[in-house]
């Protein structure tokens, strides 16, 4: 596995990152934790992770793993500004990170899921979290401070312009990389490290290959496509790609050993190829999950991606729909899009910034709510 310098930092990281956001839960900590050293012993020494990922599960499942992990490697977790808009609060974030993950420090700490500069102003304020994690790092709790962005890619170049973080993790993949080139080039420019989350789209690159075959070269898959893009990409340090068994460790590993980047010609043909509506797709992050009257937004907008990338009818997608409830995601949820009150709770919380109310109200007038859910 290739390592390389994370921005000026003096720490090499791999190529590849494990993403702590797919574990299979189903499976148990010690599976887990033996994908953990499974990853380590095939290169992989990035290992990331948060607080909520995998329903509050990931970080522990990761202290599982590194209490007996031998050899050098890095941790990278997250606290929000809204989570912890205090010096205090930061403070009591990485104490209470520390303790999950079992580690003596955290080499990468995030100011996490900022979603516009509202957010970063709340971070940097006076007393606020950055003030905080200054005091963590000069106490030897963390070694860097970073953040992890959902912004467009002007709003990225204006914070690593700024120099107070030394690198940015944000979501950047072979569908949106028009909308956040410009910040990945400048944060690379600025001397930050680069890390990127979401290579295949949250999952719809995979689920769509037919329609996005202009991704792919001659002989590889648009997945695989999308894979190399990010593993090989010039501005980037680390891609981070979630795993849930060794055959997918070992698929990602064989990709980095043997990723090319794609030249300027290749760039500009997808550029020419990719519509605007490839910078509105549901990533199934699933931060919105927190709507006050348990409507399933993420599946929602996992379903409405048909629409938003791929301009499906209203006709087609009220059959989808009814496929959907039947045999796919939303199965048990029939009628919940019009559950919507467009209080706004999902809204504020979407990293795409999506127009989520709107979307739940398109998908109400193609319900057919007299048919019965079936189970």
């Amino acid at each position: 596995m290739r390592c390389q310098p994370y921005g000026q930092t003096g720490k090499k990281v791999s190529r590849l990152g494990f993403g702590g956001m797919r574990f299979d839960l189903r499976r148990g900590r010690d599976h887990n934790a033996a994908l953990v050293h499974y990853a380590f012993q095939k290169g992989i020494n990035y290992f990331d992770t948060a607080p909520d990922y995998c329903g509050g599960e990931s970080e522990a499942l990761f202290g599982e793993a590194f209490r007996t992990l031998k050899g050098e490697y890095y941790v990278s977790t997250k606290s929000m500004p809204t989570d912890a808009p205090t010096a205090d609060l930061a403070r009591r974030a990485v104490e209470a990170s520390l303790k999950k993950l079992g580690v003596p420090k955290i080499h990468f700490f995030h100011i996490w899921c900022i979603r516009h500069m509202d957010h970063y102003r709340l971070a940097m304020r006076k007393g606020g979290q950055y003030e905080g994690l200054l005091k963590c790092k000069a106490e030897g709790l963390i070694d860097h401070i970073v953040l992890s962005s959902h912004q467009p890619g002007h709003e990225i170049r204006q914070i690593a312009e700024e120099g107070r973080v030394e690198g940015i993790l944000m979501g950047l993949n072979i569908l949106n990389f028009p909308y956040r080139w410009e910040g990945a080039m400048a944060a690379a420019k600025c001397g930050l490290g680069v890390v990127t989350m979401n290579p295949l789209g949250g999952g719809l690159i995979p689920q769509n290959e037919d329609k996005l075959g202009f991704l792919a070269q001659p002989g590889e898959t648009p997945t695989e496509a999308a894979l190399r893009f990010n593993l090989a990409c010039p501005p980037v340090t680390v891609s981070l790609v979630g795993f849930s068994s060794v055959e997918e460790i070992d698929a990602a590993c064989r990709m980095a050993d043997a990723a090319r980047p794609f030249d300027a010609a290749e760039l500009q043909r997808l550029r020419e190829k990719l519509s605007a509506s490839m910078d509105q797709a549901c990533t199934y992050c699933g931060y919105c999950e927190k709507c006050p009257h348990d409507i399933p937004v993420s599946r929602y907008m996992q379903f409405y991606n048909r629409k938003a990338v791929f301009g499906g009818d209203d006709a087609a997608m009220a059959a989808e729909l009814d496929e959907a409830y039947d045999w796919g995601i939303l199965v048990g949820h029939r009628g919940g899009a019009a559950r919507c009150v467009a209080c706004g709770v999902c809204e504020e919380a979407c990293t795409q910034r999506l127009a989520i109310m709107a979307r739940l109200k398109d998908i109400s007038s193609w319900e057919r709510v007299d048919k019965p859910d079936q189970m």
